[in-house]
């Protein structure tokens, strides 16, 4: 369980350096470009390190598990991620996105952040379907690392002169901003290819998972 708790230290270290002032110091000396291809590999690796660690942490059980949750959820999760990649203004080198008369388009009008919520959903659904502590620390920094992510990637992207024209039509929780009458689902603008590539991937991970 220790090796878990430091590999998950280094993994959630990795990912907070770019909302460190050390981000600017490194993308200075190496360029943007290579500075986002260590910073992945990094990440890869601390991640490959906690996956190492939770495969040999042993099992203590603090809840008893409610085990086919994810079955239900991840569908969802895995559509949420597939569609994020498209037109997504928040996601880094998009900035010209919210440039466009309707910046909040697609998936978009739903959560100005599908991906993290994606990943939000996968960790949480496994933490209530382990209920083991060695799945609260893997999982439980996933999802810590992805919903706090959301709030530092609206604080970075807040000194983007359109921001604020953005952020009036868009939420971070899902469906606040449909709720409150700032945007509406348009299903036409999602369409059918990426939510079908999304559950693909679902149940091609089933088909594998132990």
């Amino acid at each position: 369980m220790t090796q878990l708790a430091l590999a998950t230290l280094a993994f959630l270290a990795t990912h907070f350096v770019a909302s460190t002032p050390l981000r600017p110091v490194l993308v200075r000396a190496m360029g943007e470009w290579p500075y986002r291809a260590l910073y992945s590999l990094v990440a890869l690796a601390t991640l490959a390190w906690m996956a190492v660690a939770y495969s040999a942490a042993p099992r203590e059980l603090l809840w008893p598990g409610l085990r086919h949750l994810p079955s239900a959820a991840m569908p969802f999760a895995f559509v949420l991620i597939a569609c994020g990649f498209w037109r997504n203004p928040t996601i880094v080198g998009a900035d010209k996105l919210l440039k466009s008369d309707d910046p909040a388009r697609g998936i978009i009008r739903i959560t100005r952040h599908p991906i993290m919520w994606g990943f939000m959903l996968w960790a949480a659904s496994h933490i209530v379907a382990r209920g083991d502590l060695r799945s609260l620390i893997f999982f439980g920094s996933l999802l810590g690392l992805a919903a706090i992510g959301t709030s530092l990637m609206d604080s970075r992207k807040k000194t983007n002169p359109d921001w604020a024209r953005f952020a009036a039509v868009s939420s971070n929780v899902p469906f606040v901003a449909i709720a409150q009458g700032r945007n509406r689902i348009r299903w036409r603008e999602i369409g059918w290819l990426r939510p079908a590539a999304g559950l693909a991937a679902f149940f091609l991970v089933l088909l594998v998972h132990p």
